[in-house]
């Protein structure tokens, strides 16, 4: 049998968003294991280190090169234990990755499971899979997205209080903002000419920082997003008229549902989603990149809410011994995510998880004892964990780890 404890290379994408070169974080980490062929080109933009087994970017064993799909495979239940093989097959069931973002990602939301299977039946060499990918994002650092729709009552006083948006947006001025009314509203601008597009946004680029009210940011946003795309993105009308703007520090947290909209802006994030890749974008990208809009429409959940409500907050976990490991724990089966921070010399014991797991260095050194052995750890190591394994931790210079992991 395989040990429990497989320590992994992983490698990055490459798309426009990201971070360029060693300015990546996703890069450094990729370029951090010992013997992993990944080796940073500056004159490339790093975007996301891929840490699971979904086909299109696997993981792959440190030592032999074997894909960690095959290692599972070969050991199911010894490695991913009963409950979870039973429950999702040989695959693991989630995906973590690390984000480097340079400027917005498109403006996106993932289809739910009977969506993905309509989609992935007609176009599977577009939607490669069947599930749907709720996903968390854990701020590594400075972090700012657009997440879910303003309270309705927000959107309406501002296309209620603006000129420019009385004028172009009209009817919907004039009528009580409900889910149904940001449905249309919606379309209506992500389907908007290029020519009253930017029109639209010089003449919001052109007004004070007051005239926005407690949304002052849009004033600072606005001029940001149109250089980092064009002025003709209606992405722009839509996240910053009708949705969230979120800023969050090193360990914030937010969960995003399956069809919930959003877009990151920048920052370097730990993620993890269900085990998919399906997407639908529209907008914070090239017009002929983007999806159908009735498509992305007709998906969406319309029900707004308060930045708060988007947060999901670390608690601790009944797993630590010492009292070093949170918990982020999502309204789904799929995964948890474990976060243990250690200052110098300091040590956590994590007891058994009945299940696989994925275990990321985030910041400094130290060592892990599990099955006997001792592994070191540094920055950027990646591990596999098979299920039942008790892991002591012991930091050097400081350590902070993030872990996915499920228990079926």
């Amino acid at each position: 049998m395989s040990s429990p404890v497989i320590q992994l290379k992983c490698q990055c994408n490459n798309y426009p968003w990201g971070k360029q070169g060693k300015e990546s974080i996703a890069a450094q980490y990729a370029a951090s294991t010992p013997g992993n062929d990944f080796v940073i080109d500056e004159s490339k933009a790093y975007a996301e280190m891929w840490m699971g087994t979904y086909p299109l970017l696997p993981a792959r064993v440190l030592a032999s090169d074997e894909l960690l799909q095959d290692v599972l495979n070969a050991n199911a239940e010894a490695l991913i234990g009963k409950p979870v093989l039973t429950r999702f097959g040989t695959q693991l069931p989630y995906l973590p990755k690390i984000f480097s973002i340079q400027k917005a990602l498109p403006l996106q939301i993932h289809p739910d499971r009977a969506l993905a299977a309509k989609l992935h039946q007609q176009d599977p060499g577009k939607y490669t899979d069947e599930n749907h990918k709720p996903e968390i994002a854990v701020a590594l650092g400075p972090f700012e997205a657009f997440v879910g729709w303003k309270p309705i009552e927000e959107s309406q006083s501002l296309f209620c209080s603006l000129d420019v948006l009385r004028k172009n947006f009209g009817p919907y001025a004039s009528v009580t903002f409900t889910p149904e009314s940001i449905k249309h509203l919606t379309r209506t601008m992500l389907l908007t000419s290029d020519e009253t597009v930017k029109s639209v946004l010089e003449e919001l680029m052109s007004l004070p920082k007051e005239a926005f009210g407690k949304h002052g940011y849009i004033a600072d946003l606005l001029p940001r997003l149109a250089e980092q795309y064009s002025k003709t993105d209606p992405g722009s009308l839509v996240a910053l008229l009708c949705m969230n703007y979120i800023t969050l520090q090193a360990g914030d947290a937010v969960f995003i549902p399956a069809d919930g909209i959003h877009a990151y802006l920048s920052g370097d994030i730990m993620e993890c989603m269900a085990n998919s890749n399906n997407v639908i974008n529209t907008g914070f990208c090239p017009r002929a990149a983007r999806d159908s809009i009735d498509l992305f429409t007709d998906a969406l959940t319309f029900a707004s809410s308060s930045v708060d409500e988007a947060m999901l907050s670390p608690k601790p976990s009944d797993k630590s011994a010492n009292e070093k490991t949170a918990v982020y724990a999502p309204p789904m089966s799929e995964f948890n995510v474990l976060r243990t921070s250690l200052a110098a010399s300091q040590k956590e014991v994590v007891e058994q998880i009945r299940g696989p797991s994925v275990m990321i260095v985030a910041s400094g050194s130290g060592s892990m004892k599990a099955d006997g052995k001792t592994h070191e750890l540094r920055r950027g190591f990646v591990h596999f964990i098979g299920c039942g394994v008790e892991l002591e931790l012991t930091a050097r210079d400081g350590l902070e780890t993030y872990r996915a992991y499920c228990e079926g």
